[in-house]
């Protein structure tokens, strides 16, 4: 049985992938994205670096919940 924060984890990891493959295939996009939304882009950057560190803190509170058996693999 999968449990919440299984489920809410995937949904993150999800939203870390498709955020790292926007910014780093589709160079275009950031440029939009300052254009069309000026306040949320200064509350959330769309940036090389910034990905990363989300994908890295991704990553880290999934092994996490994978080493106290709340994820099934």
């Amino acid at each position: 049985m999968v449990n919440i924060e299984a489920i809410i984890w995937y949904g993150m990891a999800f939203e870390v992938v498709m955020a790292n493959i926007i910014v780093w295939f589709m160079p275009g996009f950031p440029k939009w994205y300052k254009k069309k939304m000026p306040g949320l882009s200064k509350t959330l950057p769309l940036t090389k670096g910034w990905a990363l560190v989300y994908l890295g803190l991704a990553f880290w509170v999934g092994y996490s919940l994978y080493r106290l058996s709340v994820l099934p693999w």
